[in-house]
């Protein structure tokens, strides 16, 4: 009897949308998950769920996280999120804030979103001022020494943020760069009190930063805006000056999605 009500519930979702709608749950939750909260999320037999989470993990469409039980989303997946949010018209009406952003301030402001090792910058806008830090879109920064990394780290929750800081390298790219995981837990608790994150000096020499949170629906973080400056020109204090402006900002970015 058992097996017929299972067959019931397999037989509810079509065999081509089984693994659109995983992908779509483990998105969903923000989070890693295991196979047993998908069992029930899905209503599928066990092995139906575990041959797609595998197959799913095979492709690159999902990873293991750090404790080897549990998934998040892998580099394809990722890759397919990061393609969505660029499409043309989202991306006009993105580059169009962040323009004026960078208008306001005259300094470069950036837009990134959280990857497995680091922060990928989604799209930026360069100041005009002829003194400035270069960093292509589609550039790989630190999780540990940036403001948009320490935004997002700020927001994991304590087992997830201890794991990721003791299970890796945080190397100092600078003399201001943290590399004690207390202290950077402490500032994390710090930032995540007041709602915005600073870079002094500590990913590069002569650069400051100040990142505020893109929050989706739930609430969550899916991408961080931020501006930096070299320091010949604006001090960290400048910046946090125009934080109003950066966190309007960040909620007509939100309001995008």
């Amino acid at each position: 009897m058992a097996e017929d009500a299972s067959d019931k519930k397999e037989g509810q979702l079509p065999t081509n949308l089984r693994l659109l709608v995983l992908l779509e749950e483990v998105a969903r939750r923000g989070v890693a998950v295991k196979p047993a909260e998908m069992i029930e999320a899905m209503g599928l037999p066990k092995p139906t769920v575990h041959r797609l989470m595998q197959t799913a993990e095979a492709e690159g469409f999902l990873q293991r996280d750090l404790d080897g039980r549990a998934y998040g989303p892998g580099p394809r997946l990722r890759k397919l999120a990061l393609n969505t949010m660029s499409s043309e018209h989202l991306r006009t009406a993105r580059l169009s804030i962040l323009k004026s952003v960078a208008e306001d301030f005259g300094e470069t402001c950036n837009l990134a979103t959280p990857d497995r090792e680091g922060m990928i910058y989604l799209d930026r806008v360069e100041t005009k001022w002829p003194l400035r830090i270069q960093l292509p879109i589609g550039t790989e920064v630190p999780f540990h020494c940036t403001a948009s990394g320490k935004m997002y780290l700020s927001t994991l929750k304590s087992s997830s943020l201890e794991a990721v800081l003791r299970s890796r390298a945080l190397p100092a790219m600078t003399e201001q760069t943290r590399t004690d995981p207390d202290a950077l837990i402490e500032e994390l608790e710090e930032i995540r009190r007041r709602g915005y994150s600073t870079d002094e000096e500590e990913f590069i020499a002569g650069m400051v930063a100040v990142a505020v949170p893109v929050l989706d629906a739930r609430n969550r973080l899916m991408a961080t805006l931020s501006i930096h400056a070299p320091v010949q020109r604006r001090s960290l204090e400048d910046l946090i000056g125009f934080l109003p402006s950066l966190q309007e900002a960040a909620a007509e970015l939100a309001n995008l999605s």
